[in-house]
């Protein structure tokens, strides 16, 4: 099922705009049918991690953003930004689009690099953001990255607007990503910046303790061994590059992801456990409250992201928020079967299969007026 979302005749999705849209939305693009043997969400979520692309983006160039400042001696923490910009005579009226990777991804991870070569190809600028410690920043990062910091972002925003006087931006964020971009708007309340036109979430994490019980289901126990390595890894790195801080921190077991949030996130993140930590920053408590125009796509056969009925009501009741639930697509994949002519391993277009990828930039050029290359 998809939500809200009707066929017309000639099989493309009609996407009910918000009420409150300046710019009516017109069919986005084609209604979502899984890639070919690529029915099962975990097979969906396997492929869009593994299924290898070789899409290449121009050089960036970097921009460094303090985000804390000293701790214990170390830091101050700073966050790494890879921007794309356009030819300064055009680049302030170009939409900007800031994205934000999920859990244990980077300004590298194969979404992020294909949405930028899309949005590029488009004409807009791109800067790909990484969080605390990510991209290769262990060492510019004394303090932890978790769901709740996103304050990073609104730094972000407030550094580009403020060197580049932009028209317009978009904030995109996968899983992780997204809690925190629909945080900051929830946040931003009444009074997000003008420059701000659409928020867009692919597979975000809003509500953060279902989710968390879901990962560690025996279904789910590969993903969570997965990032736990990884987590345990960074710690490891932390202690190394940092050892006031987080010695005595390798003595704790972390057998699970809750373990981790409860004896790291929560001891590093000043929460009080993995409860308050997940009740905390869940961007589901302002699901009510986003006042720009917000995409949210949702896949009910996500591996381990849950979305409570109440988030649910929430989002389809707020006449700011288009929201897409699909019956298949994975964990931020939505892997469609390309067209026979289209290249999807070294180009990015309409018809590589990438749909939530293809959906977004719809979606963001509907939201900013621009078209492909004014």
């Amino acid at each position: 099922m998809t939500t809200p979302a009707a066929p017309d005749e000639t099989g493309s999705i009609l996407i009910q705009p918000p009420a409150v849209s300046p710019r009516p939305i017109p069919a986005l693009v084609p209604p979502f049918i899984p890639r070919r043997f690529l029915h099962n969400g975990h097979l969906q979520t396997l492929a869009g991690n593994f299924l290898p692309r070789n899409i290449s983006v121009p050089d960036p160039e970097s921009l460094f953003i303090e985000v804390d400042g000293p701790i214990d001696e170390y830091g101050p923490t700073q966050i790494l930004c890879h921007c794309h910009w356009q030819p300064a005579e055009v680049r302030r009226r170009r939409p900007t689009v800031i994205l934000v990777h999920g859990l244990e991804g980077s300004s590298r991870s194969q979404y992020i690099i294909g949405n930028t070569a899309r949005a590029l190809a488009a004409g807009c600028n791109v800067v790909r953001m990484n969080m605390r410690s990510c991209g290769g920043t262990d060492h510019l990062a004394p303090t932890i990255y978790h769901s709740g910091r996103s304050a990073d972002v609104a730094k972000v925003v407030a550094r580009i607007l403020r060197d580049h006087q932009l028209e317009s931006i978009v904030l995109v964020g996968y899983s992780m990503g997204g809690n925190l971009i629909l945080k900051l708007l929830g946040e931003y309340g009444d009074a997000p910046p003008h420059q701000l036109k659409a928020v867009i979430g692919i597979s975000p994490l809003m509500d953060l303790t279902p989710s968390s019980a879901a990962l560690h289901e025996p279904a789910n126990r590969i993903y969570e061994w997965h990032f736990l390595r990884n987590m345990r890894r960074r710690l490891r790195q932390k202690a190394k590059l940092f050892p006031r801080l987080y010695q005595s921190a390798l003595q704790t077991p972390l057998h699970t992801m809750r373990d981790f949030d409860q004896h790291i996130v929560a001891r590093y993140g000043h929460f009080h456990d993995a409860d308050d930590y997940y009740a905390t920053v869940a961007s589901s408590r302002y699901a009510a409250d986003f006042r720009v125009p917000t995409l949210i796509l949702h896949s009910t056969d996500d591996p381990f992201i849950r979305m409570l009925p109440a988030t649910r009501n929430a989002l389809l009741a707020n006449p700011f928020v288009t929201f897409i639930e699909t019956q298949h697509g994975g964990h931020c994949a939505y892997l469609a079967d390309p067209a026979p002519n289209a290249h999807r391993a070294t180009q990015v277009s309409p018809r590589d299969g990438y749909w939530a990828e293809h959906l977004l930039l719809n979606y963001l050029l509907q939201q900013t007026g621009h078209t492909h290359g004014s």
